[in-house]
This record gives structure tokens, C-alpha cells and sequence, in this order.
């Protein structure tokens, strides 16, 4: 069930142009190639759409005597200003969707823009139409040609979801005292700490996916970024609720959803071969190199060469994480984990934190997708066709030679 199932459905006619609805010719936000996409599907573009909200950061700042006594974990006051910016540009955007006609909307984005002293929280996407038949309204963070895929996989589309949690990284503050007697090495109690803070975006995002009835949130992009105080971050998930008939009995081994963080062009590949995707697993580790000032004073000593510990501890930290995503998978069943990404963090004082998130999926009987193949309009890249360098020409003369200056 989508939330735009009690709303009025002023659906387009086949045949009929959104320009009507518009008043003038649709100014869309859908390339040439997502055009060809959701004109398989049965859509036509409709407007661009947007919703936004402004928030003060000073009502954030205020929070900082509790932020800079914080040792890692979440700032649960900043998590739902956030969440509660993003769900208000959000219903603003389906406030225009509705209005529009329009009986979905593709590429939904959930944006923060700072601006001096305030946070804008940016919501935008392409509204399309149904020219075939009246259809449950739809929001989707996929574009034009992930649609294709994705109902080509067989996932229908409900709802555009995200989960976050904002958190500190003062942990490193935390540690500066007991660095001098803290042994190189994993520091389980702060690893336990991220995996929890980490993994709640994705427990949010599950939560936010069954309230819609979907079985299922796929393409989930995850993103992580300074909320503009010092020692704070938001990670933040977004995906599309969808629900897919044929992988009901698997979601319900997994809690109800499934979640993946695989391409839109990668679902359909791995449904088309007949597999699942189960969950999106994540693992970190939180690891010490020592005491700093030693580990510093013995970089000064060498000229060049392997710094054997630093390989060590490094190597530690990933197969740690890797450990973890590991024994997720084969919790629930997994025959494989696919596209596993890596990032390392550098907390500070001599702590780094090493993240390992894939997606892991099981083969199944009964699988597959609608065409035998992709159209190779949903996979070519579009290509940028306005470069803006402005900013690095002031002061610059443009009719010198090499644009030197």
C-alpha cells in the first residue's frame, strides 16, 4: 500500500498529454535514455518537482555541551532534527506530486545544502505519467532507466524510504587518555558501539519499508556526511519500498524486508540468474594503533619502506570486518555476499575504523525476470553535457594562452 492510496487519482487518459495538466510543454528532469526506460514501462514525463524545509543550526549548536561528552554512538537529538527536516521536504514533494496529476515520481532525492546559519533540506525528482491504465501512485529514488530494471525484476515500486543516524566521532577524545596504556590493536567496545550506530539506519530504513507493506527496499545508496557541527556525522540510507510477489516467503526469513545495496542493473541481473537478495550487511571495526607519539616517532626514524605495524594492524582491521559481514550472511541462509565495498576512517589519535557493507543473496527456484534481456538504453551512462569550471577562472585571463594566469 502506498501513502498516496487515499488521496484522489486524477490518472491521465491514454493518449492524452501531461502538458494539459501543466498548462505547457513538461520541463523534466529525465534524460533521453530514461525517457526511452519508463516509456517501456507505460509512463511519459511529467515536471520537475521539489519540496523543501530550512532549519536554523542553531538549534543544533545548542547540543553541544552533550555532543562533546559523547564517546561515539548516536546523538538521538540530531538524528530526528534531521529526520524530521528530510520527512517534511519530503511531504512537501508529494504535496506537488499530488497536485501535478502525475502518477509517480523517479530520482527522488533526499539533499542537505548548508547555508550560513541554516540547513536546507532538499527533496527532488521527475514526475511521470501512466498512459496505459490507472496505477498506484509511486515515489522512487531510482531513475528512469533503474525503473526499467527494477520492474523488469519483478519489484514494484511503492515508496521512496530512508533511515539515518546522526553520531559522534568524539571518540577519539574519549581515548586520549587511555591511548598511553592501550595496546595496538581491535578496541572491542567502541567496535560494538559503530556496528550498532551503524546498523540502525538500516534497522530505520527496514521499519519505514513495512509501514508502506513493502517486502523489499532495493537500490539502497548509503551516504555519510558532516551535519555542520564538529564531531558529528549523519549516515543515511535511502532505498525504494517495493513489494515482489514472487520473493514473499524469503522476506519472511529475514524479518519481513529484504534489502540490497546491488545497482538497479545488478538486480536484474542476479534475479534474471535466479537469485535473491537477502540484506545488506555491514561490518566495522574499530581499531588502535598504540600509543601515537611511539608510532610517530618510529615513521620519523625511516626513510622509506614498509611500516610493517601499520600493514598489520590495517590488514587486522579489514579481515575484522570482513569477519562480520561474513557471519551475518551465513546467519540468514546466504549463498554468496556481492559487491562488497570498503572504507577506512581515520577517527583520530592513532584510531581508525575499517567499514565493509555488500549485499548477500541466496539462489531460489521460480526467479526470474520479464525480458530476457536489458534494452541497452537502461544501461548507458549519460554523459554531462554542461561542464562549470567558472570558479576556478576569477582572475584569470581566458584569451592567454592556457588560460594561465
Amino acid at each position: 500500500m502506498s501513502i498516496f492510496d487515499n488521496q484522489s487519482d486524477p490518472s491521465l487518459q491514454p493518449g492524452e498529454n501531461p502538458a494539459q495538466f501543466s498548462g505547457g510543454p513538461a520541463f523534466s528532469g529525465l534524460s533521453g535514455n530514461e525517457l526511452y526506460c519508463v516509456n517501456l514501462v507505460g509512463y511519459r514525463p511529467g515536471n520537475l518537482l521539489v519540496g523543501n524545509s530550512v532549519f536554523a543550526l542553531g538549534f543544533v549548536g545548542s547540543l553541544g555541551s552533550n555532543i562533546r561528552t559523547a564517546v561515539g554512538g548516536e546523538i538521538t537529538q540530531v538524528t530526528n532534527m534531521i529526520a524530521e527536516g528530510r520527512k517534511l521536504s519530503l511531504e512537501r514533494f508529494n504535496q506537488e506530486l499530488i497536485q501535478s496529476g502525475a502518477q509517480a515520481a523517479t530520482g527522488v532525492t533526499s539533499e542537505l545544502i548548508f547555508h550560513p546559519g541554516n540547513v536546507e533540506f532538499l527533496s527532488v525528482g521527475s514526475a511521470i505519467y501512466s498512459v496505459n491504465d490507472e496505477r498506484t501512485r509511486f515515489t522512487s529514488s531510482s531513475d528512469g532507466q533503474e525503473l526499467f530494471c527494477q520492474v523488469d525484476a519483478n519489484y514494484q515500486p511503492l515508496d521512496f524510504v530512508f533511515g539515518n543516524v546522526a553520531y559522534s566521532i568524539g571518540i577519539a577524545r574519549g581515548l586520549v587518555g587511555g591511548l598511553k596504556e592501550m595496546v595496538r590493536g581491535e578496541v572491542t567496545q567502541f567496535s560494538n558501539i559503530f556496528n550498532i550506530t551503524r546498523n540502525l539506519a538500516l534497522e530505520r530504513l527496514v521499519s519505514e519499508a513495512k509501514s508502506r507493506n513493502a517486502n523489499s527496499v532495493i537500490g539502497v545508496r548509503t551516504t555519510i556526511l558532516p551535519v555542520g557541527v564538529s564531531g558529528v556525522q549523519e549516515m543515511v540510507m535511502i532505498g525504494t519500498a517495493s513489494y515482489n510477489e514472487q520473493i514473499q516467503n524469503i522476506a519472511d526469513t529475514v524479518g519481513g524486508v529484504i534489502t540490497s545495496d546491488l545497482t538497479a542493473e545488478e538486480m536484474w541481473n542476479v534475479t534474471r540468474m535466479g537469485y535473491v537478495p537477502l540484506k545488506l550487511v555491514l561490518g566495522t571495526s574499530v581499531f588502535s594503533l598504540g600509543f601515537a607519539g611511539g608510532i610517530r616517532a618510529s615513521l620519523r626514524n625511516m626513510v622509506k619502506g614498509e611500516v610493517k605495524v601499520l600493514s598489520e594492524l590495517i590488514y587486522g582491521a579489514r579481515e575484522q570486518s570482513l569477519k562480520r559481514i561474513q557471519e551475518q550472511a551465513a546467519a540468514i541462509g546466504a549463498d554468496d555476499v556481492l559487491g562488497i565495498k570498503t572504507y577506512i576512517y581515520n577517527i583520530g589519535s592513532g584510531v581508525i575504523e575499517f567499514l565493509a557493507i555488500g549485499t548477500a543473496v541466496k539462489r531460489v527456484q521460480g526467479i526470474s525476470t520479464r525480458s530476457e534481456q536489458l534494452p541497452p538504453q537502461a544501461i548507458i551512462r549519460d554523459k554531462d553535457t554542461f561542464v562549470n569550471v567558472a570558479e576556478f577562472t576569477y582572475g584569470t585571463d581566458l584569451q592567454r594562452p592556457n588560460n594561465q594566469v
